[in-house]
């Protein structure tokens, strides 16, 4: 398939970001809603972790089939479907009426929404050159940022007003909606005769054996699990009970904080999206530029755990940018493959982040209670938690330092 015009990649850039900016939303808003959900159905911890990673859980299950999809049948059709599943998790959940009806509509939703990157970065293989690959890439996570703003204050502030389980109707109306402007501008997936022989060994799991087996692959993901992962999950929850907990704030404040973690987030995220093409162009190996970046994430997490109550939404901000030079690793991981494998490369390295996001949210929440339990207070379990986070972070770069740049 021929690159797409300036026009026509807009015009299918712009519904894909819709989808995923609903996905990051709802990816986002558990810790906004955490409180208000532990209130009504009586969670801790550990209940608010395997909440809120259920997500990923759900998002984790569907990753190899999807890349099978991906390949076979293309972006387009692949979403919609998918975006059915997510309007009914939205539903279950709005519905629910304890823990595990939360738990089994969190995880469809998850599953749902579980395209809305890998299925544009698909297409933007074929669709875009690389330098339009890297901008559109990092404008997605931008919009995917944008997604977690709105769901901070703008969720808090609609609370009051509509309750949490209007919330989620008015959401599957959106996913509804955003569908429908997809399957409109998205162009179809017409292959080339000589990629059916190759696309037909997609159908089975075997099919990524090449992707397993890439030595590129294996380097990068431990950093995927621990790095990129970990980001998310503190993104997206364990960043917001910090800072009630650790730190003292009140909701509202909390909500604040969170606001402006994920502005901080939009803005570095569009800030790649400029240095992407300048980076093509250049020839600068992404992976030295991870490399050289990740100790400093290393450090600010370093310095959150030796600051404890002082470490407040500014100190998260910063470690969540400083995490975003993670973001380079999915064009990388395309590029490294042929385009007839695209959709497994990714949705393997997306199985392996989301996975870690799950491990990760559970685990914490897991470790603080263990931790407490033991006779830790609440400021030793988080930093006893979080401590062994950076330690498993700190591995994984040693593994992406030691092993060769290049298969």
């Amino acid at each position: 398939m021929s690159v797409l015009g300036r026009r026509a990649a807009v015009w299918v850039f712009l519904p894909f970001a819709a989808a995923y900016f609903l996905a990051a939303l709802l990816r986002a808003v558990t810790a906004t809603l955490a409180p208000t959900l532990a209130e009504a159905f009586t969670l801790g911890a550990a209940d608010l972790g395997l909440l809120s990673g259920g997500y990923f859980l759900g998002f984790a299950f569907t990753q190899l089939p999807l890349g099978r999809w991906l390949d076979r049948y293309g972006p387009r059709q692949v979403l919609l479907a998918f975006l059915g599943v997510a309007v009914l998790g939205c539903g279950v959940f709005a519905l629910a009426t304890g823990f595990s009806s939360l738990l089994v509509g969190r995880m469809l939703f998850g599953a749902g929404v579980s395209a809305c990157l890998m299925a544009p970065l698909t297409g933007y293989r074929r669709w875009y050159s690389p330098a339009a690959q890297l901008r559109a890439n990092a404008w997605m996570l931008m919009t995917g940022s944008l997604g977690m703003v709105a769901s901070t204050l703008p969720v808090q502030w609609l609370l009051p007003v509509l309750g949490w389980r209007a919330l989620f109707w008015g959401i599957a109306a959106l996913v509804l909606l955003s569908g429908a402007w997809i399957a409109l501008a998205v162009p179809s997936w017409n292959r080339p005769r000589q990629e059916a022989t190759v696309l037909l060994e997609a159908n089975d799991t075997a099919g990524y054996s090449v992707v397993w087996r890439h030595p590129y692959f294996r380097r990068l993901a431990p950093l995927g699990f621990f790095t990129y992962g970990g980001m998310v999950a503190m993104q997206t929850l364990w960043a917001g009970p910090w800072m009630q907990r650790v730190a003292h704030y009140s909701e509202l404040e909390a909500a604040t904080g969170l606001f402006w973690i994920n502005v901080s987030m939009l803005c570095t995220f569009w800030a790649w999206g400029l240095l992407g093409p300048w980076m093509a162009r250049h020839a600068i190996d992404v992976n030295r530029v991870i490399a050289r970046g990740l100790p400093f994430s290393l450090c600010v997490m370093l310095g959150l755990l030796l600051l404890g109550p002082q470490a407040g939404s500014a100190v998260w901000a910063l470690y969540c940018v400083s995490c975003t030079v993670m973001a380079l690793s999915l064009p990388a991981v395309a590029a490294a493959f042929d385009a007839n494998a695209a959709g497994r490369a990714l949705s393997a390295y997306n199985l392996v982040v989301f996975g870690g996001v799950f491990v990760l949210q559970w685990g914490i929440g897991l470790a603080v209670d263990g931790f407490i339990a033991a006779g830790l207070d609440v400021l030793g379990a988080f930093r006893a938690a979080l401590g062994m986070y950076l330690a498993c972070n700190l591995l994984a770069w040693l593994w992406f330092l030691r092993k060769p740049a290049r298969p």
